[in-house]
């Protein structure tokens, strides 16, 4: 898939999957970003493959089923990197990006980042991402929380991260399950200014729910 002249690459996120439940949000970020035009450079732990195999039946050894066009449509838009190799462009601070997701991120996750861990790339592109002063987002998947959760997100939020639970509004009045996932996926999109046509902001669906509200009446 080739980006149009009028739609070009002006940024790049890196979209890291660990293996806490939330797979449809990792999938639907994926795509929401390709779709912007963001170039992507995705890494995905052993326990986020064993996610996506579980949660969305995603063989870990065809991640292109991941995607909804064939892996090679993504030339020049997707870069995938092993987990293992901490060595990749990503986890170096002199490597510009727009910023870092992890959806979904588990509390083991969570910790490594606050005590600045590299046990792996995920692990290192945090910490890169935090210590360079650009955006890290951590969609905390894990219920209930742990005293030391809440102490690692304090101090990750402390250090300049964005901590965003996974918790879907209601106020849209979600008919689906895709609608709970679109309205956290627009979340995320918004953090980094990404524009969308997931779900409607709060003014919007207020004036949207005063209208059906007048019609019902009516």
């Amino acid at each position: 898939m080739s980006q149009s002249s009028d739609n070009p690459i002006t940024k790049s996120i890196v979209l890291a999957i660990t293996g806490a439940s939330g797979a449809p949000y990792a999938q639907r970020t994926l795509h929401a970003l390709l779709d912007a035009g963001i170039h992507v450079h995705l890494v995905i732990s052993d326990a986020g493959k064993r996610l996506l195999h579980d949660e969305l039946q995603i063989s870990t050894s065809d991640l292109s089923a991941l995607l909804p066009k064939p892996l090679d449509d993504y030339a020049g838009e997707l870069t995938i990197h092993n987990n293992k190799n901490i060595g990749a462009t990503i986890a170096s601070g002199s490597f510009k990006t727009d910023g870092m997701i992890i959806a979904p991120c588990t509390s083991n996750s969570l910790a490594a980042i606050a005590t600045s861990q590299s046990q792996n790339l995920i692990h290192r592109a945090a910490y890169v991402t935090l210590k360079e002063r650009r955006k890290l987002l951590v969609l905390h998947r894990e219920s209930p929380l742990t005293l030391a959760d809440i102490r690692n997100m304090e101090t990750i939020t402390l250090m300049g991260g964005v901590i965003m639970p996974a918790t879907p509004g209601f106020y849209t009045l979600p008919q689906t399950i895709d609608d709970l996932v679109n309205h956290i996926t627009a979340r995320i999109l918004d953090q980094f200014d990404i524009k969308h046509n997931l779900a409607k902001n709060w003014a919007d669906q207020l004036k949207e729910n005063k209208q059906q509200d007048k019609l019902a009446r009516d």
